[in-house]
């Protein structure tokens, strides 16, 4: 049996991960401090393959023993977006990557590390805004800036694969509102209203159930994709925010959509990606952007705290 190693396993992606994971015969161990007091993971608990450690991915003698008893490692725990590590940057530096350097230094050659990296790493992309793996790198924050560090060392891993994820949207156990989809239906949902910076601004988007599908994918396929990037989005949802709030509209006909005159969004990224690598593989998304905007209608009728943020 396959022995998988998931740190931050109980965070917003982990908590859809490990259930896949399991699914498949996997064994896994989750290491996860449980910062956001989150529980996503109790109903797996009856699970003889789950085995949870309250730990901190900072703990070198703790990691390194862990490491060793593992066949693969997906690294998840992070401090993720560019408002947390703005406003906590020491933590953002242990965590993102001094502790993945940690990690990376003590793996055995023949271990598997799947991670995910960010396509915000493109800034503005080219003169076109087009960005494809080979495109330079423009990163703006400081959360972008330290995964594109950590991404160059992981290549140096022959058994690795970095997935550059566009933006994630959709429920989770572990649920964060503060990611663009997540929060402009929140707002829709409860606020009828949303005002928009630079709302000619694209990114792409993906649905979390196709990001632990893409992980599982990239497990079972590691013999021809170790090695390499991938970008990983919906090919049909390169949108502006404009775009993407007239796509919540259709669903939430009250809900205003307020262009602002004046005033810059602190979040500049703006770029198209392509996601042509990823799909030549066999990969494609499943789940649609007009899916996960009925999703996350549904889920906010549970939803009307704040406590489902990252800062």
């Amino acid at each position: 049996m396959i022995n998988i190693l998931v740190t931050g396993g109980a965070g917003y992606l982990g908590s859809i991960v490990v259930p896949d994971l399991l699914s498949k015969g996997y064994k896994v161990t989750v290491l996860d401090n449980f910062m956001y007091r989150q529980s996503g993971l109790a109903h797996l608990c009856t699970n003889k393959n789950l085995h949870i450690i309250r730990g901190d991915v900072r703990d070198e003698g703790l990691i390194n023993k862990l490491i060793r008893e593992h066949d693969v490692i997906f690294p998840l725990a992070a401090l993720v977006g560019a408002p947390i590590c703005a406003q906590d940057p020491y933590n953002a530096e242990s965590v993102n990557h001094d502790s993945i350097l940690n990690l990376f230094k003590n793996v055995h050659e023949s271990q598997i590390i799947i991670m995910p990296t960010t396509n915000s790493a493109y800034g503005t992309g080219d003169e076109n805004n087009f960005c494809t793996e080979e495109s330079k790198l423009r990163p703006i924050s400081k959360y972008a800036i330290d995964k594109v560090k950590i991404e160059e060392k992981l290549l140096e891993h022959e058994n690795s694969i970095s997935f550059r994820l566009a933006t994630v949207f959709g429920m989770s156990p572990r649920m964060r509102i503060d990611l663009l989809v997540n929060d402009f239906v929140y707002r829709a949902v409860n606020d009828r209203a949303v005002v928009l910076f630079e709302s000619s601004f694209k990114r792409n988007y993906i649905h979390i159930r196709d990001v632990s599908r893409v992980f599982l994918h990239g497990l079972e396929n590691i013999s021809k994709m170790k090695g390499q990037i991938y970008n990983v989005g919906l090919s049909e949802a390169n949108l502006s925010k404009l775009e993407l709030c007239k796509r919540i509209k259709e669903k939430v006909t009250e809900f205003e959509i307020i262009e602002a005159k004046i005033g810059k969004d602190p979040d500049q990224r703006n770029y198209i990606v392509s996601n042509e690598k990823i799909e030549s593989t066999g990969y494609l998304p499943v789940h649609s952007l007009e899916e996960g905007i009925e999703e996350l209608i549904k889920g906010y009728q549970m939803i009307k705290v704040s406590e489902y943020k990252n800062v």
